[in-house]
């Protein structure tokens, strides 16, 4: 039985180089293992890709050193799992190699319905957001309680 709902995740990083230099190697060098690791497991439903099966050519900022990461998981658990649980944890611990501190919010979880597939201007929008207003129904990360519903029902505040 397919849930009612999804999870949708966005998360940019700044780039310490360009995704070419030898700084970024050894990050560009596990990407396809770790997409390999999330796509094999539990409660994935999709990730954004670009022509080389992963996001990093893709450009939705004015910045080019930052980079995008989208996905839908059936469940905020299995996304959890995948991120701290899974070979992507070794990745994940050496990030400050690749990626400077971000001032900003840099990620964010919305709901959405099976077989929606979120935009990058859908996922700039959620981090706008929740920049500006905090967790919400509407955007929030991993410490957020917000059921499906209360997303459903959440109108988010019009823009100033």
């Amino acid at each position: 039985m397919t849930a009612p709902h999804h999870l949708a995740q966005v998360n940019i990083a700044r780039m310490l180089a360009p995704i070419d230099s030898a700084i970024m190697a050894d990050f560009v060098n596990n990407l396809d293992r770790i997409n390999e690791i999330a796509e094999r497991s539990n409660g994935f439903v999709w990730r954004l890709k670009g022509d080389e099966n992963n996001a990093t050519s893709l450009r939705v900022f004015e910045d080019d050193f930052l980079i995008i990461n989208m996905s839908v998981w059936e469940s905020k658990e299995a996304l959890f799992d995948f991120t701290y649980r899974s070979g992507h944890l070794e990745v994940f611990t050496r990030k400050k190699e690749w990626f400077s501190a971000m001032e900003s919010v840099h990620m964010a979880f919305w709901y959405v319905v099976p077989g929606h597939e979120p935009s990058p201007e859908e996922a700039r929008e959620r981090l706008r957001y929740l920049n500006e207003h905090g967790e919400t129904p509407y955007a929030f990360t991993f410490k957020g309680k917000f059921a499906p519903k209360d997303a459903m029902d959440y109108q988010p505040k019009p823009r100033d």
